[in-house]
């Protein structure tokens, strides 16, 4: 579920830099690094939470709050 929804954030921020912001901008690239980095953490939170729940909620809780 988390996944989902971070997959949709990172779409609907890439279609809004794309459509708003200039590519040549810092705030661009920026934007895209922070939602990418979002999903990945979501990614990897879910790898350990066979192992370790407090690590998956440290990885999932800072890429959210």
């Amino acid at each position: 579920m988390f996944y989902q929804m971070a997959e949709i954030v990172y779409d609907a921020t890439v279609y809004f830099c794309n459509k708003y912001i200039s590519k040549f901008s810092r705030t661009h690239n920026k934007m895209l690094q922070a939602a990418r980095s979002g999903k990945q953490n979501i990614t990897e939170g879910s790898m350990v939470s066979d192992t370790s729940m407090g690590t998956e909620i440290k990885l999932i809780g800072l890429e959210l709050a």
